[in-house]
Parts: C-alpha cells; structure tokens; sequence
C-alpha cells in the first residue's frame, strides 16, 4: 500500500476547494485534505511548476488580518523575527514559539502599510488567533480571522506581484547577513553555504486572491496538486509546521533561523532558548534528506521510524515528508539524533508508525542520508 500522502491526525477538513472539481483532481489527505493532491500526472506537474506554468490551491491555509498602529511593534515583541520598521511591501517569517522556545506557529507575514497579512497551516488560524487576541493588552491592534474572505494560491515566483491582492515572498533560504560588527543576524546550520543551497532553485510566492473569485483566478491556467509542491519543498530543505516539527522541536534543529529568527532583536517569547542553544551549545536533533529505494512502490509516512541499518531495533530518527521527485526519485525529510554518523546506513520502516498489523508487515526502505543540518 503506498503511503505517500501523509498519515496525519488532524480534524475533518472544513473546506473542499471548488478546484476539486476540475478534470483529474484526486484529492489530498491528511493536512491537506480539502484541496487536490495532484490532477492526474503530478510528475508533469512538477516540471511544469519549475517552468513556472502552473499554480497549486492553497486555499486550505488560514488568513490573518493584523491592523493598527502598534501591530508591528506588537507583533514583533511576541514573535522571533525584527518587525519594527518592516517596510511596505517586505515579506518576511517569523515563528511563535513557545516559553521554553519550542515551535508554536510559523507565520508568513507581508505588511501593506496599513495592515499585516498573515497565512498559517490549516487548523492554526484559530489558536493563532486565540493567542494573539490574548496577547494585545492595551495596545491599539485589531486581529481578524479573514479566512472565509481569503483564499492562497501557490506559485513559483518571487516576484512581489501586481497589486491586485496581497503577495507573500518565500524569504527561504534567504541570505544571512552581517551587521555592521560582522556578526549574523541570522544564522545557517546547514551542511552547504547558501549559494549552494539548493533552495535557492525554488522561487515560491503565496498570492491571496477573494475566495469567491478562486476559480476564475485559475481559469486558463495549469493547475498542480500538492504532490508537485511538497516534493519540490522537500528537494530544497524547506520545513513546514506539523511535519518537520513536533512537540520538542527547536528551530536550529530544521535551520530554520536563517529565515525566522532575529538574533539580535529585543526580547520575545522563547527567547532565552534561541540564544542559549545557538551560543552555548548544539540542537539534539538535525534535519536530513533522505535518498530512499526506489525499487518498491512504497514510501514512508509522516513519524515513520528511521534506524541504523547496523541496528534495526532501535529508531534514531523519524520521517516528517516524504515524496516523489521528478528527477531525484522517491526523498523524504527526517529528523534524526544529531549523534547519528552523517554517513550510516539508515533504513526508512514503511508502516510504522500506523503499526501495522500481521497481515501488513512494516517495509524497511534503504535509505542514504543527504546532511542538511550539519551536526
């Protein structure tokens, strides 16, 4: 049984995107159920994607409307990213996190001059917005859950856009400048410089468009399931909220401070963790992209075991996404013990974490490690 779209634990979905309808839509689970996991060649659609001709619905994922005065210096007093004097028009990332600076919410931020446009995972727009509401004391802000107003489209550009809607610029994998000191604003935990990185292949932009005028927005043009987009995230090391992280999860672990994270901003939520693992020590896990066996049709689900080929009984890691990729074949991401050789045997166990019953033995997929995050 193929296990490529991902298992996950999520509520029923509580939109069906009308992009369902459109010849050969076959529809996505798990966290992105409610729009089209591919419409019929999604390996097509990946070429067509990176020739820049097609568009992916997005319109599962939450809008949030911050307005006011004091929302950029609110905003950036309660999450990891420098917000004040965000110019007009700049896109950016930031990350809720939590006390013990653990992952809460990751926010793909623009601010328009009158307001800041935030999209979020499907299923976070309402805590994010619980929380922050909760959070405005007497500050002059207001927060709207502007989701049924809203809808995001996906597409492979960086371009800011025409005007016509806000557009959200994936800053990923973003440069990592110097201060006038000589030290990062951010910081780079990956394996490669970031010329090297191979997110730098992957422009990506998330227009907002009326939800009413969703369809006629794609009309004419190629449509791409979520089959296209994840593989091509996974190829170039992006995390994504509920896959790559979990509970514990930090965000030097899924280097994830290049893009979201300010280290020499004012004090926020999490903080003291950020510094104190960046300064003093090291991530206790580290994101890896797996090359897995392409002679099965198989692939692993999201928090499938990953083990040591020397030691299968023990699991060093877990798989987050995995994919098929139009020319790299079947990858995925993982997370896996920063104490694991960078170059060790792993297997990727199919099946499980659905624990799989007699009759459907869990696969073990040779798998060789990519180091993302150097150890």
């Amino acid at each position: 049984m193929s296990t490529e779209t991902p298992e996950h634990t999520a509520p029923a979905p509580s939109w069906r995107s009308p992009l369902l309808g459109l010849p050969g839509a076959v529809a996505a689970e798990g966290p992105d159920a409610g729009v089209a996991w591919h419409y019929g060649d999604p390996v097509a659609e990946q070429r067509a994607l990176l020739r820049g001709e097609a568009v992916v619905d997005l319109s599962h994922r939450g809008v949030v409307r911050v307005s006011g005065p004091d929302r950029l210096s609110w905003l950036h007093s309660t999450t990891s990213q420098a917000l004040n004097g965000l110019a007009p028009g700049t896109s950016t990332e930031s990350l809720v996190l939590s006390p013990t600076g653990r992952i809460e919410h990751d926010l793909h931020l623009l601010d328009d001059g009158e307001a800041a446009w935030i999209t979020v995972e499907p299923g976070e727009r309402e805590p994010l917005v619980a929380w922050l509401r909760k959070m405005r004391f007497a500050l002059r802000v207001e927060v709207e859950d502007v989701t049924g107003e809203w809808a995001v489209l996906g597409e492979p550009s960086r371009e800011p856009g025409d005007g016509a809607g806000p557009v959200w610029v994936d800053p990923w994998p973003g440069p990592v400048p110097a201060n006038e000191g000589g030290s990062a604003d951010t910081a780079s935990y990956a394996a490669v410089p970031t010329p090297l990185h191979p997110g730098t292949e992957r422009p990506w932009r998330e227009v907002l468009v009326p939800r009413a005028e969703l369809a006629a927005r794609v009309a004419g043009r190629r449509p791409a399931g979520t089959w296209a987009s994840e593989a091509l995230r996974v190829e170039a090391w992006r995390p994504r909220l509920g896959l790559e992280t979990d509970e514990r999860s930090i965000p030097h672990e899924l280097d994830w401070l290049r893009t979201a994270v300010h280290l020499h901003k004012g004090c926020y939520r999490g903080q003291e963790t950020v510094a104190k693992v960046h300064n003093l020590g090291r991530p206790p896990r580290r994101l890896a992209l797996l090359h897995l066996d392409g002679s099965s049709h198989d692939l692993p689900a999201h928090g499938d075991d990953v083990v040591l080929a020397e030691a299968p009984g023990r699991a060093v890691g877990r798989v987050t996404t995995a994919a098929r990729h139009h020319e790299l074949g079947p990858v995925a991401l993982a997370v896996l013990k920063r104490s694991v050789p960078v170059d060790a045997p792993l297997f990727a166990v199919a099946g499980s974490a659905s624990g799989a019953g007699a009759a459907e033995q869990p696969r073990r997929l040779a798998a060789a490690q990519e180091v993302v995050v150097a150890p």
